[in-house]
C-alpha cells in the first residue's frame, strides 16, 4: 500500500489506517513517538495508529500493518529493530516495515527531507514497545538454520 506524502498547511494529515490499527499494542507505541524527527515536527493524522512528520508530510508512520513474511528483501537492524527496506515508485521515497513484530510498523519517508538512518533510529524506542519474536538473518545464518 503506497502512502502519499502530501498535505498542505499545518492541518491534519490524511492517512489510511492499517488493517490492525486498533491492536492494543499500537497505542503505547504511538504515544511514545518522538515530537520531531530530522527537524520535522509531528502532526496529527486522521486515523488511529498513525502519525506524520513535516509540513508537507515528509514521513508517515502506521502501526498495525500485516507483519511481513520471511523475505530476501534487504533487512537491516537499527538499534535493535529489524526493518525490511524497500524503494517505492517515487525515487525519493522509501518504505521500511518492521520485521518480527506483531503488530508491525510501516514508515514511508521522503529521503530528501528525512534520512533513513535518522528516521529509523528516532523511531526505535517507540517501536520496541512491541516485542520482537523473529529477527533478520544473514544468508549464512539462514543456510545454517536449514
Amino acid at each position: 500500500m503506497g502512502v502519499a506524502l502530501t498535505g498542505c498547511g499545518a492541518g491534519t494529515v490524511a492517512v489510511t489506517a492499517a488493517e490492525d490499527a486498533a491492536n492494543p499494542d499500537c497505542a503505547p507505541a504511538m504515544l511514545a513517538m518522538p515530537d520531531a524527527i530530522s527537524d520535522q515536527d509531528q502532526r496529527q493524522t486522521t486515523s488511529q495508529g498513525t502519525t506524520a512528520y513535516g509540513d508537507p508530510a515528509a514521513m508517515v508512520v502506521r502501526c498495525g500493518v500485516t507483519p511481513p513474511a520471511p523475505t530476501t528483501d534487504m533487512c537491516s537492524r537499527v538499534n535493535g529493530v529489524d526493518w525490511i527496506i524497500r524503494e517505492t515508485d517515487d525515487p525519493n521515497q522509501w518504505q521500511a516495515t518492521t520485521y518480527g513484530r506483531n503488530p508491525a510498523f510501516e514508515v514511508t519517508f521522503d529521503t530528501t527531507v528525512v534520512p533513513s538512518s535518522t528516521a529509523l533510529i528516532d523511531l526505535g524506542s517507540a517501536v520496541t514497545t512491541v516485542d520482537q519474536d523473529r529477527e533478520c538473518l544473514s544468508v549464512d545464518e539462514a543456510l545454517d538454520a536449514s
